[in-house]
């Protein structure tokens, strides 16, 4: 039957009409002339990079899979976090990204992940699969597939986004917080992060994960800790086109790297290959000594972050606008605050997270890399909030601001955002694949990617801060991008050219050293440490220990607000009493210690030298001084003003640790602060240095004349009575179990155990004396006390088991380790 065009026109306006009040993001019309959308009709449909459909009745997401054996990128994050530190599950925290590919197998389809550690870099297809079939590949997932067309397949993925790709449940579990399971009942995708764009497909899961709470830190941050909800994001992404040039890593200027084995490399050149980790950057004008760029790097600050913090860190992530510049780039970097209706988890936006914890901790820079080339997809900056707090909390120490009658100084304030300038600049720069530079902090701060401690001076007797922290980047930065981002004109010998940058560097004193060459327990390089100042480490910890002598006779009443708590003067005085926590760190690594450079042949760097003996023993004076009862004593009128906690203020992780149950125990913590010295002079591999060292070189200081130097400051030094003698048994305590456990320890070589042993048989004998002559009831209750420890030591080692002596609160004047997850390469 014809209708009229009447008819046709009303239907017509009808069907434009039913469009107009469809909703946005409600289910799209699905014709069902197809399988696959006669299997979707009336779901919401997601367009974009892999086309997927919700099923809102039934909580599940199918996916439309249209690119078989085709290479992209699949991330996982946390989008929400648990909250604590010790934990580790923050918001924002990245897993691991890996290439992946879709295959088809039957009614099955895989995702393939494979195996870029082993590669074959060839023309010969042949030669490429012998790698691919030599090696495993690790299949992700099975999916069914539901239907097919054209080429096309839907399958359900709703168990594939769903998993614990992040390992919460793991995590939980190793950090001894109870075995929790994921529980798919209080589980459901959350649509507004769930999200599709033509190069990424984004989605989100709320995950709640059942158990028996066994830890105090999930149930510290958690309101029923039997149940704990996060949310998981994962993210499908196209990969980077083929037009980035890798570059080839330098261990000397200051980059991580990836690496891989090439099966098709000549076998005269290395099979290990390694690239440097960076963004994608290029000169419009690569022969113009100051270009713009193709495409700028862009970073976003998290909305959630306040004033004036906000401010301070958009300000030192822009310092390093100044080393592009000094690259030749002109506004190649820049920091805006994140637009209103950006997702941060959007692989499309570098962020820098202002990330919420219940206790302080580090923070990090990571980023979404694609482990092919090295190229930087996504910076990804987590800072933790607590930390400008700390800071603050140092400069009420170290300043004592709260004197009656005046008004409160602005220098707390102006250290602490100085200090998140600093911090700032640092993850940033991690994510734009710089490493720590640990050896800058001796050369006048020449870098950003050092961890400073808040340089304090004395001007007129008073605390002066003004030079807490540096405001700039630093000259060994602008080293390391040029290095890494320098775009060169056609027809440059770029190998040469990247030389000549390093060579260039070495010639103006600069050096890089990183986290190996810092760590304190073992390390032995002379220069690079963690949380130090000055060029010469034993100088600058004499320079510290004045400064604490006189933070600690000033410490008062002045230091907390009027109306605080007397006892809450605990919070700021431990930062001060152990002031000198990583200066020590620095100083001791002098001992046994071995100067060296990440040297290449002939590029002119010295590869070795031990450190010299007067350097040693100048180090080891000023160590002792650490552990002298003048240094660890607290001023008496300051112990008559810190009571007990009162009620509704617990004793936490951030004052002393006490044996006196309730009162502020002065000898406990002299005992931690002694610790801190001694263990680090008694470590097993420091020892083994020591003895090697002497043996190669006479002139170098023996493990025998470190250890009777020590022991005659401390056990053989003149006895005193009262607070003083106190201090003394404590730190002579302390010696005994370092010494008792360095003899028994695997790690140490025979010698270093055997010279050990003879000083703890020597001490033996000299106590055995001391007892029969010595009057003092306190000194002959300790003698005699050793003596038993030592001869059940003797008699049974094996049963020994060392004493368990208390640690000093968590330190790093940041945190417990900054960004120890800085990366993940």
């Amino acid at each position: 039957m014809k209708l009229s065009h009447t008819l046709v026109l009303l239907l017509f306006m009808l069907s434009l009409s039913a469009v107009a009040q469809r909703k946005k993001g409600d289910p799209e019309p699905a014709a069902t002339s197809s399988p696959i959308a006669a299997k979707v009709a009336g779901l919401q449909k997601f367009p974009g990079y892999f086309e997927y459909y919700y099923d809102e009745k039934q909580d599940k997401i199918f996916l439309v899979i249209d690119k078989f054996d085709t290479e992209f990128l699949y991330v996982y994050s946390l989008a929400t976090g648990v909250g604590s530190n010790d934990i580790g599950l923050d918001r924002g925290k990245l897993g691991a990204e890996q290439v992946v590919k879709f295959e088809r197998r039957g009614p099955k389809v895989l995702l393939v992940q494979p195996n870029y550690f082993y590669r074959a870099i060839s023309a010969n297809k042949d030669e490429r699969r012998a790698v691919e079939e030599a090696f495993a590949q690790s299949v992700l997932h099975g999916f069914k597939v539901e239907a097919e067309e054209g080429g096309k397949v839907l399958v359900e993925a709703t168990d594939f986004l769903m998993e614990d790709a992040q390992g919460v449940s793991e995590t939980l579990a190793e950090t001894k917080q109870g075995n929790y399971r994921l529980d798919t009942k209080r589980s459901a995708f959350y649509l507004p992060r769930t999200k599709n764009f033509p190069q990424n497909s984004e989605f989100e899961a709320t995950l709640t994960f059942a158990g028996d709470p066994a830890g105090n830190y999930i149930r510290s941050v958690t309101p029923s800790p039997s149940s704990v909800t996060v949310r998981q994001h994962k993210s499908f992404i196209q990969l980077p086109d083929n037009n980035y040039a890798p570059r080839t890593f330098d261990p000397r200027a200051g980059y991580f790297n990836i690496s891989y084995y090439d099966y098709a490399t000549p076998i005269a050149e290395p099979i290990e290959k390694r690239l440097l980790t960076r963004h994608r950057l290029k000169k419009k004008d690569p022969t113009a000594a100051l270009s713009e760029a193709v495409e700028p790097i862009v970073y976003y600050l998290d909305r959630g972050t306040p004033e004036p913090i906000r401010s301070a860190l958009l300000d030192g992530a822009r310092w390093w606008n100044q080393a592009f510049e000094a690259a030749g780039y002109k506004d190649a970097f820049r920091v805006e605050l994140l637009p209103e209706d950006a997702d941060p988890m959007d692989v499309r936006y570098n962020v820098i997270n202002w990330v919420h914890r219940s206790t302080r901790g580090w923070s990090y820079g990571a980023s979404v890399i694609d482990p092919r080339t090295g190229e930087i997809i996504k910076g990804h900056v987590t800072l933790g909030s607590l930390r400008v707090r700390q800071d603050y909390l140092i400069a009420e120490g170290l300043l004592a601001p709260y004197e009656e009658g005046k008004p409160v100084s602005k220098e707390m304030e102006a250290m602490a955002l100085a200090r998140l300038r600093q911090l700032a600049a640092h993850e940033v720069g991690h994510t734009l694949g710089l490493a720590h530079a640990y050896s800058s902090s001796t050369e006048n701060l020449a870098s950003v990617m050092d961890y400073p401690h808040p340089y304090v001076a004395l001007t007129n007797g008073k605390v002066d801060l003004s030079h807490a922290y540096d405001d700039k980047i630093g000259p060994w930065d602008k080293v390391a991008i040029t290095y890494g981002y320098q775009d060169f004109p056609s027809g440059t010998d770029e190998k040469s050219a990247l030389n000549n940058i390093i060579q260039q560097s070495l010639k103006t004193g600069l050096t890089f050293l990183s986290d190996q060459d810092a760590r304190p327990t073992g390390g032995s390089h002379p220069y690079a440490h963690l949380w130090d100042n000055g060029k010469n480490p034993a100088d600058e910890l004499s320079r510290v220990l004045d400064i604490r002598t006189v933070v600690l006779k000033n410490f008062g009443v002045n230091n907390i607000k009027p109306g605080a708590p007397m006892a809450t003067l605990e919070e700021a005085l431990v930062p001060m009493y152990f002031f000198h926590r990583y200066q020590t760190e620095a100083c001791v690594k002098l001992i046994g210690g071995l100067n060296y450079r990440y040297a290449l042949r002939g590029d002119g760097q010295p590869v070795t030298e031990m450190v010299a003996p007067a350097e040693q023993m100048k180090a080891l004076d000023v160590l002792l001084k650490t552990i002298a009862p003048a240094s660890l004593m607290f001023p008496e009128d300051l112990l008559k003003i810190i009571p007990p906690r009162p009620l509704g203020f617990d004793r936490h992780r951030e004052v002393v640790k006490i044996r006196t149950e309730l009162t502020f125990d002065a000898l406990t913590a002299a005992e931690s602060a002694a610790d801190m010295t001694l263990s680090l002079l008694l470590h097993p591999s420091r020892a083994g240095r020591l003895v090697e060292y002497h043996a190669r070189d006479e002139k170098q200081p023996s493990l025998e004349s470190v250890l009777d130097k020590v022991i005659a400051a401390t056990v053989k030094s003149a006895s005193k009575n009262g607070y003083e003698g106190a201090l003394q048994i404590t730190v002579n305590n302390v010696l005994l179990d370092n010494l008792m456990t360095l003899s028994l320890d695997p790690d140490a070589s025979n010698q270093v155990r055997a010279i050990a042993y003879l000083k703890v048989e020597q001490l033996r004998n000299w106590m055995t004396e001391r007892v029969k002559i010595t009057a003092n009831e306190d000194w002959r209750a300790h003698y005699t006390f050793a003596l038993n420890r030592i001869r059940t030591f003797q008699n049974n080692p094996e049963d020994y088991k060392r004493e368990k002596l208390l640690t000093p609160p968590p330190g790093a004047p940041i945190g417990q380790q900054e960004d120890a997850a800085c990366q993940r390469f």
